[in-house]
């Protein structure tokens, strides 16, 4: 779960890492993606075959997490539509929210005006 990823990430970047592999899913993998896209993370790499798939994640030296904030758990879902999307810590973080057409962070989904599922914040 997307969930797990972000905590090992957050983790192994505090520790010094460069990099981390975990299992492959395709959550995690779009989640991953679009972090890629705003700057946290150099390389994101798909390796191996199905029953041993894993997600190579490379990290940027230039946009380090600061904070994580999660809205959306198993137990609790919040959705919201495209209007509900605000700025994060004034522009410096991103909201990524999971919609019909894909995970996007809540800049897009307000362009693409599209609403979803909350997923989380990140700074």
């Amino acid at each position: 779960m997307y969930i797990d990823v972000l905590i090992k990430m957050k983790n192994a970047e505090q520790a010094g890492k460069r990099s981390m592999k975990v299992r492959f899913s395709r959550m995690d993998q779009a989640v991953l993606e679009e972090l890629k896209h705003y700057g946290f993370l150099k390389k994101v790499e798909v390796k191996g075959r199905p029953p041993k798939k894993i997600i190579e994640v490379v990290f940027s030296k230039e946009r380090r997490v600061q904070g994580l904030k999660f809205l959306s758990k198993p137990s609790l879902r919040r959705y919201g539509g495209y209007e509900d999307f605000k700025k994060v810590k004034g522009g410096h973080g991103i909201l990524v929210v999971s919609t019909s057409k894909g995970v996007m962070s809540g800049v897009r989904a307000r362009k693409e005006k599209v609403g979803g599922q909350m997923l989380f914040q990140i700074w």
